[in-house]
């Protein structure tokens, strides 16, 4: 083989891991994360709210068991604070032990269990703020919120309705409230009912491009707003016969939410989305969501 043959050969396999890497770190699905991004609220300006912070943050958080159908993340609790994720959805049911689930499936933890390990975090990395919304689900749904709100670590959480800075919740937990969940401050959802359904990933592609285009719009003072990038094709039967898992979807959605907000950063202004909320987010999906914050 002459050297020009061997030094194209290599350039192509270099150009194809170059592209597999990269498609990594947008979509992950590696229980394995290799980096480390704990303290990145720590440059924000103290002056600003919460609501107008621009924050990376999962779809049902813990649903991390359950096979393709169930489950919507990869990494553990601990690691997706590693990788600098700040909004979790939890989705509690149950009387006793507040279980987390994902529809009927069991994760493994309960509620209590993931605010120690939250708060166990935030007391090594007080520069820090983390959102989470606790929706009730399934049995003693209308029990679950004044049982979550006995269980609440008031050290270490806010839980008043009024938009707080930065600056006054650094180390703590900021409870979000939606529906019966009346604990902490206000969320509004860009996504319409049923939104989360995907019998066409394309047609998903334009809802988050518009869903995202009204958060920066109307970027408030009073309220949290919430945008979703994942999906799912079961519960219709077009999206299961085009095996549209919450993985499946993701593989698209989510370089495609990679490439649109860069192309956003490109316009050179300071952007407001509020929340997004996805399913296997890679480490430089995450950047990119944290790097709307910095001023121009």
């Amino acid at each position: 083989m002459t050297k020009m043959k061997v030094t194209g050969t290599f350039l192509c396999i270099l150009l194809l891991l170059l592209q597999k890497s990269s498609g990594q770190q947008v979509f992950n699905d590696q229980k394995t994360l290799k980096s480390d991004n704990s303290r990145w609220m720590a440059t924000l300006d103290n002056n600003k709210l919460i609501s107008q912070i621009t924050i990376p943050g999962t779809h049902d958080t813990m649903a991390l068991h359950g096979g393709p159908l169930a489950e919507c993340q990869a990494w553990s609790l601990e690691d997706q604070l590693k990788a600098g994720i700040r909004y979790f959805d939890l989705r509690v049911s149950g009387e006793l032990f507040l279980q987390i689930k994902h529809g009927i499936t069991y994760q493994f933890i309960s509620f209590s269990e993931v605010q120690k390990r939250i708060v166990a975090f935030l007391s090594v990395n007080p520069t820090e703020t983390v959102l989470v919304r606790v929706k009730p689900v399934w049995f003693f749904e209308k029990k679950v919120p004044e049982l979550v709100k006995n269980k609440i670590n008031k050290s270490f959480s806010w839980t008043g309705s009024s938009i707080p800075k930065i600056g006054d919740v650094r180390g703590k937990i900021v409870y979000v409230q939606k529906g019966n969940f009346d604990q902490g401050i206000s969320l509004t959802e860009t996504d319409k009912k049923g939104d989360y359904k995907v019998t066409d990933v394309e047609e998903k592609k334009k809802n988050i491009k518009n869903h995202l285009d009204q958060a920066r719009q109307t970027c408030k003072t009073d309220c949290v707003i919430l945008n979703y990038s994942s999906g799912t094709g079961i519960g219709s039967l077009r999206g299961i016969l085009r095996g549209l898992t919450p993985k499946r979807v993701a593989e698209e959605m989510n370089p495609f939410l990679y490439k649109y907000l860069n192309e956003i950063a490109e316009l050179q202004q300071l952007n407001c989305f509020g929340v997004i909320a996805m399913d296997f987010p890679g480490v430089d999906l995450i950047q990119t969501i944290i790097n709307l914050n910095r001023s121009k």
